[in-house]
This record gives structure tokens, sequence and C-alpha cells, in this order.
């Protein structure tokens, strides 16, 4: 059997093999995504807000509870997603990554992808929906695929995302036209404060993935790697200096480390950097990966009355806001390379 024909039956037999894991993470991220399908329980907590409010509104102290960390705006992962989308605003972004050397090329050349999208939806009340443009082949802005992520805070501290990842490409262009499904959950812990009041200093991630997060690359089963990966991704990051994480990474294929700065205090531009396949368990090379991501937020965040309180606060103590929409790290949005 040829190579072509081999290639063939790869791809056909990795979409027949998805279906089903693709109908269980759908379900399962129903369920979790909308858990206030009961009645009991949205009763329970409307009166429970409701009684929570008029004490604090007599105390007239809104630091009387204790608010949940949330994780902080520095990039938190490069090669996995996240379970937390974007904050209760809407945003459009920009990111522009790549990848040096590209997996089994010869001579040794650069990957780059580009993305823009937008971002809204209340995570807490409901759901924040993530919608974007791949152009994987950047110079020729071609290539094009699409992502759609939905996520919702849960827990305190907590939230979980389900998502689809380079829908729609062509099997005629793209190198890898099989779609990639996945759902993660994110704790940001509560013990652990980061530099930047009100959010935490340590973060972590696991979930499982379809697509990139399972098959590997024809070239690594031809070269005797294996068909399968792990399928299950994870992330953990640690804050090391203000706004600067150190994160360690496990895609279902390999393992890397990543950080990201964000140079100019006054704007959310994300610089993003990072080394990956440092096992053999997948590719040919150790590779360097760096993105480049920008929010631009549309509209003013809704508040509630404690919101509006807080940021009160701040404004009288000449606190500057942050202006970056929660957990915009520039890659959160489908920027995932593919091995």
């Amino acid at each position: 059997m040829n190579q072509n024909n081999y290639l063939f039956h790869f791809m056909k037999e990795s979409r027949i093999g998805g279906l089903k894991q693709i109908s269980f993470l759908l379900i399962l991220g129903f369920i979790f995504l909308f858990p206030r399908i009961t009645p009991a329980q949205t009763v329970f907590e409307n009166s429970l807000k409701a009684k929570m409010d008029s004490i604090v509104s007599q105390n007239g102290d809104y630091k009387f509870f204790n608010q949940a960390l949330l994780p902080n705006n520095s990039v938190q992962s490069i090669m996995t997603p996240s379970g937390w989308g974007g904050g209760n605003s809407t945003y459009i972004f920009g990111v522009l990554g790549g990848v040096f050397p590209a997996m089994y090329t010869d001579p040794q050349k650069a990957d780059l992808i580009g993305v823009v999208g937008v971002s809204g939806g209340n995570p807490v009340k409901y759901v924040n929906a993530s919608v974007s443009l791949n152009v994987t082949r950047v110079s020729e802005l071609r290539d094009l695929s699409a992502n759609i992520i939905l996520s919702r805070q849960i827990f305190k501290g907590s939230s979980i995302s389900v998502g689809g990842l380079q829908l729609f490409a062509s099997p005629a262009v793209s190198d890898a036209p099989d779609p990639t499904f996945y759902i993660a959950y994110s704790h940001a812990a509560q013990s652990v404060r980061s530099r930047t009041a009100g959010y935490s200093g340590l973060g972590y991630t696991i979930g499982y993935g379809t697509g990139r997060f399972l098959y590997k690359s024809p070239q690594d089963t031809l070269t005797g790697k294996g068909k399968y990966g792990t399928g299950f991704f994870a992330n953990i990051s640690y804050e090391i200096f203000r706004q600067v994480n150190l994160n360690a990474e496990w895609s279902g294929m390999n393992l890397g480390f990543s950080s990201g700065v964000r140079p100019l205090r006054s704007s959310p531009l994300t610089i993003g950097f990072g080394v990956y396949n440092l096992t053999k368990y997948s590719g040919d090379r150790i590779q360097f990966i760096a993105s480049l991501g920008l929010p631009i937020v549309l509209g003013r965040r809704l508040e509630n009355k404690r919101q509006k309180a807080d940021r009160l606060i701040k404004d009288k103590n000449r606190i500057r806001d942050d202006r970056t929409p929660p957990n915009f790290r520039g890659g959160e949005n489908g920027l995932i390379m593919r091995n």
C-alpha cells in the first residue's frame, strides 16, 4: 500500500473512531455547562443570593465574603486549552503564533498560524462563547478553519469548557483536516494569592480530547512511534513574578514548558513563548513556540452591586483596573499547533 492510500485510510479510521468520543464529550459538556436546569436548585440559589445581598447591604462591608480568586491574566499555557473562558465582557481578539522548526521538515522551516475572533457572554450566570477563524497558511491567507469554545464557571475558583478546534478544514489543503473536540476543567488555587489583588498565583487544567490530543501524525506512525497519544492533557501554572507565570504542559502528545509577559503595563498585549517536544514520544525534534495576542474590549463589563462597589473603591484609591479580559492569554481560543 503506497503512502497516499495509507494516509487516506489513516484519516478515515480517525474520523470513524472519534464519533463516539465526540458524542460523549458533547453530552458531558452539556451536563456541566448547564447545571441550573433543575428548578429547585435555581430557586434555592436565588433565595440564598437575595439573603446574602441583604446582609451585605445592611453591613455596608463588601469584604465580608471571601471573594473567589480567579486565574491571573498572564500566559498560563500555549500547547493546551483551558477550562476558563473570557470574563463578563465582549471583546475581539487577534493572535499570531508559530513554531520553529516544524516537524519532519528538511531543511528546517517555521510553521505559522493566525487566529481572529470574538468572545462574549457571562460565564457565571450563563455561558461564555468564543468563536474564531484560523488561518494556517498565513502568508497566503489559505487553509481556513474555525474554533467554537463554550465555558462556564461551576465551583468556587473553577471553570469548565468544551470546544471544537480547527473545524471545517479542507482535506485538499490542510495537513490535519480532522477536527478536534475536547473538554477541560481548570481550577485556580484559593490558598495561593497572586501579587495582583483578586487573582490566584497557582492554577491547573486537566482535560481529554480527540483529534490532535489523541491521534499522532501520519509521520509519527510511519516512523514507528505508534498511532495514538494519551488523549489526556494537563497544565500547571505558577506565578514567579508579577504578571509572569512558569508553566508545565502535557499536550497528550508531548511535554513542554512555557511562560509569557505583558511588556506594556497599560496595554493588554500578551507575548507567550515556550519549548516543546521534550520527549521522544512524538515528533522528531525539540520545538520553540511563540505567540502574540491582543484583545480589544467592545463594551463595558456588566456589573452587579458588589462589582460596582469594588470598582468605586479602586477608583477612589487610584488603583488602575486591569484592561485585559479575564484569562486572555493569547492561546485559549484555539491556537494549538499540530505536532
